[in-house]
């Protein structure tokens, strides 16, 4: 994929991106699509109550028209594992969008219920892999990242494994958007890694969605950034988390979502650890608050500052993947 390519669509999903918000934003207010705050949210949430959401159409939106636009080529010559992708995302977009329908129609904070979400998400999952296997664009071989090595699994045993996957990492960054502009600021260095690492494998199509990703990102924070304009809503961040998940198994190595991932998956324990130590002590708290990035808050972290060190902590440990698979293909 020549390096053109790569720039124009990050361009173009940047600036859909933030055309889209200056039409959007204004049509979710009028439709009166603003967010629920929780009660047992931080005092402060409440000034956010009623700020629009389901802004995640935006990126979508443009990280959509940046892939087809420039991926017309690819497609052309056989190659479209970047609409399996775009396709796979959507659908938890749409997964996301129902949940966040929910909520506004009801008026409370709670949408679709856990187990309706994960039944959705594993059949869209299976779905997703099923199709990725029988176009080749993945084996049942599991590469480990930093060890260096890859075995073979059995291919059910891998698509259960994987389902589980997905299904903990989309949730694990739904669970991160909590404040302004985090999510969106972890998600522009994981898709800088990918578009890096997918050059070097020569994967044109992954590298192609993941620049278009980090151009959505961009232009979202414009308007996500604290104090928010509007939030990505389930909508959002569901179809985020199916990217995310998407890319990895396009370069057919979903174990680097652990690392690369990091701040999204301790997030998640963050919340399952506070539940298990709540129900074992009848009632303590191991936080203050869950997920973790509202335990800083209430400790006196601002949002600028816990967006700061979680997206620069993620830049390193991208930065740390990075070199442990490049050197596999150096050496």
């Amino acid at each position: 994929m020549r390096y053109e390519t790569l720039i124009a669509a990050t361009v173009i999903a940047f600036a859909v991106t933030v055309g889209a918000g200056f039409v959007l934003i204004p049509l979710l207010r009028r439709l009166k699509f603003g967010q629920t705050i929780l009660e047992i949210g931080p005092a402060w949430h409440k000034s956010k109550q009623g700020t629009p959401t389901m802004g995640g159409f935006m990126f979508m939106l443009g990280i959509s028209a940046a892939i087809i636009v420039m991926g017309w080529g690819s497609m052309r010559d056989g190659y479209y594992a970047h609409l399996f992708i775009l396709g796979f995302s959507w659908l938890f977009g749409i997964i996301g969008f129902t949940d966040d329908f929910f909520k506004i129609k009801n008026k409370r904070n709670l949408g679709l219920s856990a187990i309706q979400k994960l039944m959705l998400q594993g059949a869209v999952s299976a779905a997703f892999l099923a199709l990725m296997r029988i176009h080749g664009f993945l084996t049942s071989d599991v590469y480990v990242p930093f060890l260096d090595i890859t075995f073979p699994l059995n291919w059910i045993v891998y698509l259960i494994f994987c389902i589980l996957l997905v299904a903990g990492m989309v949730n694990a960054v739904n669970l991160t958007d909590g404040i302004d502009g985090l999510c969106a600021g972890i998600t522009m260095p994981v898709a800088a890694f990918f578009t890096v690492i997918a050059i070097a494998w020569a994967r044109g199509e992954v590298s192609l969605t993941a620049a278009a990703l980090f151009g959505g990102m961009l232009g979202f924070l414009l308007f996500n950034f604290h104090p928010a304009k509007v939030f990505m809503g389930d909508t959002g961040s569901l179809f985020l988390g199916g990217m995310i998940c998407g890319l990895a198994f396009a370069a057919d190595a979903p174990l680097l979502l652990i690392p690369v991932g990091l701040v999204f998956i301790i997030e998640m324990f963050s919340v399952i650890l506070q539940v298990l130590y709540f129900k074992a002590t009848k009632g303590k708290r191991l936080f203050k608050m869950s997920p973790i990035h509202h335990h800083f808050e209430k400790s006196g972290w601002g949002e600028k500052t816990i967006f700061t060190v979680f997206t620069l902590i993620t830049v390193a440990l991208c930065v740390a993947a990075y070199f442990a698979v490049a050197l596999r293909f150096v050496l």
